[in-house]
């Protein structure tokens, strides 16, 4: 059992955010939403118009590097929403400097570093946290209730689709989008929030096998991609992944079938319950109409209940629901996938005993 600080109750947490881009707004809002208890210190970054921008939105103190906010910022906990290949040292450096840490998805793209980031937390005594907020969507909270409640019976297919669509202006808007050691590809960038649902509501994976292609962007990565899936309880399964669906983003879905019953939730992302049918009934099941909502948006809204938790964590209240072990599982899928897509072979999990 890991020891950690003792929670902070006699004052609000204090949070530091480094990397201003377009993921940092939902952060900045689901902070300002929870502003009894917790508050923004500080906003980094590199970009002199993205900080300045974001320190006006804020009002919090800007500073130009990571080191100098280490240095002079006082913050409990630090929020990491750059490119998703600077994850792991900046966790790292955080975590030494004895500070929690919040880490955007993917927490890393590869899987030994995803490992030194959690021994980096372990060591220092700190926290580490993974944002998975599409698991605090109402509709996935239902579907997750009814597999652990086994409505289902035994779990025969399951299929998730992420239909979306990047022009190529979108990866043309930085350099290290679209690239293997910043940023990933289709898998672990935009569906990555759908590979956390394999683990997180079927279970552990026995073996998949990959194939992705890079069809229409100028980009390193692939932007479309299938993976066939044998889960341990024996269901069989799918993912089909692109980011070049005419004219915008389209399905974001996850469908199961099991021995008693069907359940589809999709709309753009996840968001409606499109078919719930089960043989036996359940009080769950006078919340689905409510559980459906209405979203152009990829991102849900659930960033404000994934820092419930988390501040409560800090304050001693609760147990993390998505700490840096909770992380490794996504991470260990999407490495798996990219190495059967790579080696054209059938991939068993774990990686390793």
């Amino acid at each position: 059992m890991r020891n950690y600080p003792q929670g902070i109750t006699n004052r609000k947490i204090r949070f530091a955010l480094v990397g201003c881009g377009r993921i940092a707004t939902n952060h900045f809002s689901a902070i300002r939403e929870h502003a009894d208890r917790c508050e923004l210190a500080g906003v980094c970054d590199i970009e002199r118009r993205a900080l300045a921008v974001a320190a006006d939105k804020t009002g919090a103190e800007a500073y130009s590097s990571l080191d100098q906010m280490l240095a002079r910022c006082d913050a409990d906990a630090f929020i990491v929403t750059t490119p998703s290949g600077l994850h792991p040292e900046q966790t790292i450096q955080i975590a030494r400097a004895g500070r929690h840490v919040i880490t955007e998805k993917p927490m890393a793209t590869r899987w030994e570093d995803g490992k030194r980031m959690v021994a980096a937390a372990d060591a220092a005594g700190v926290r580490l946290f993974v944002v998975k907020q599409n698991r605090r969507n109402a509709t996935l909270q239902l579907l997750k209730s009814a597999v652990e409640k086994k409505r289902f019976g035994r779990i025969y297919m399951v299929n998730l689709n992420v239909f979306w669509t990047r022009p190529e202006e979108y990866y043309n808007s930085a350099d290290w989008r679209g690239t293997w050691e910043f940023d990933g590809g289709a898998f672990m960038n935009q569906a990555s929030h759908y590979v956390d649902l394999i683990d997180w509501i079927v279970g552990p994976v026995e073996s998949l096998q990959a194939y992705t292609a890079t069809l229409a962007r100028n980009i390193e990565v692939e932007d479309t991609g299938v993976v066939s899936l044998r889960w341990r309880n024996g269901a069989l399964g799918s993912m089909n992944v692109t980011m070049l669906t005419y004219p915008r983003n389209f399905e974001g879905s996850i469908t199961i079938l099991g021995e008693h019953g069907t359940v589809r939730i999709g709309g753009v992302a996840v968001n409606e319950v499109q078919q719930w049918e089960f043989a036996e009934p359940d009080p769950d099941d006078e919340k689905v109409r409510d559980a459906s909502y209405q979203t152009t948006s990829v991102y849900g809204f659930g960033h404000p209940l994934y820092y419930d938790n988390v501040i409560k964590v800090l304050r001693g209240e609760a147990e993390p629901e998505t700490d840096g072990r909770e992380g490794l599982k996504s991470l260990e899928v999407l490495v798996a996938t990219y190495m059967s897509a790579r080696d054209g072979k059938r991939v068993a999990l774990p990686l390793e005993y």
